[in-house]
């Protein structure tokens, strides 16, 4: 946890000159919320070479950051990753590389804490992980959704890896089930995005033409009755693009309580179908160090698996 009584003061080595000081000190001060970091850094507790800095100062080698003593309340404290998660994703790692490491998300765990979520998956792997000095997201993957998702050992590989995935020299293959028959020629969907408050606090995605552009591959993959499994390779990386792009094609995807439709409620609970049908099923990204492409594929789990049996038996 990241609760101390004494100030330390950490020198920036090598691989992390460049980073943040609100980075940093997520990566140090293991189990503290954002909010508290945030707020240390603006009351002046943390220091760079004595000096008061800014959550987005990048630092430089050698640099001296004084890390102040906390306290948390135990509504701010993240909470210690429970047995059986620590077991879940130490047994959900697909590949690991020198500096990276792909896991296989399970559903229903967010990828960060915050929002009255006390602990994420980046927050659980670093109690899980703590040989490791620096983990990072590359990507990020919705809440419900599971499957692929590529994290950084090192500030070097995060940087190499971010620079792939905006020169789309990363493709990502997800695995969905939506509603109706999806024709075979529509292969693809571009519709400008836009995020919007839905009034209860919750951020949505609406098609909207003054809105970001995005455009995303579908190929069918299997038939049924009242339902198509779908390839979709997102092209660019919206939030909650599949989801709204499937929507606005008339399509939307099982299991989704933002932006599905009664019918597909209905089919979802007769194939007994609990969470959203999105699965990133397949993942390539140019190795870092070496920058040989990396191949790697996530089953799908035991629920997902069971609904697509009960599918084929309705055709």
């Amino acid at each position: 946890m990241a609760e101390g009584r004494e100030v330390q003061w950490v020198e920036v080595t090598e691989g992390q000159v460049g980073q943040r000081v609100d980075n940093f000190l997520i990566t140090r001060m293991k189990g503290a919320p954002r909010a508290l970091i945030y707020r240390v850094v603006r009351k002046g507790e943390v220091r760079v070479n004595k000096k008061r800095v800014k959550a987005d100062t990048r630092l430089a080698l050698g640099d001296v950051v004084r890390i102040p003593p906390l306290k948390l309340a135990p509504r701010e404290a993240v909470r210690e990753v429970s047995d059986n998660l620590r077991n879940l994703l130490a047994g959900s790692v697909l590949l690991e590389g020198r500096d990276w490491l792909v896991i296989n998300k399970p559903s229903g765990l967010a990828v960060h804490g915050g929002s009255g979520v006390k602990i994420g998956l980046i927050e659980a792997l670093r109690q899980v992980r703590e040989d490791l000095d620096f983990l990072e997201l590359v990507h990020r993957l919705d809440r419900d959704t599971s499957g692929c998702l590529l994290l950084a050992k090192s500030r070097p590989a995060l940087l190499t890896l971010n620079t792939a995935l905006k020169g789309h020299e990363m493709t990502k293959q997800y695995l969905a089930l939506v509603a109706g028959r999806w024709p075979a020629r529509r292969d693809f969907v571009s519709a400008r995005l836009d995020r919007f408050d839905a009034g209860n606090g919750e951020r949505r995605v609406r098609v909207e033409p003054a809105g970001k552009v995005a455009r995303t591959r579908f190929a069918v993959r299997e038939a049924f009755a009242g339902a198509t499994l779908v390839e979709a390779e997102p092209i660019t990386g919206r939030t909650h693009q599949i989801r709204v792009h499937a929507a606005h094609a008339g399509h939307p995807l099982l299991g989704d309580d933002k932006y599905g439709s009664r019918e597909g409620g209905r089919l979802a609970a007769r194939l007994g179908l609990s969470r959203l049908f999105l699965h990133a099923a397949a993942l390539t990204f140019p190795e870092p160090t070496s920058g040989k492409p990396v191949k790697i594929r996530a089953p799908l789990g035991e629920e997902l698996d069971a609904v697509l049996a009960r599918a084929r038996q309705t055709r």
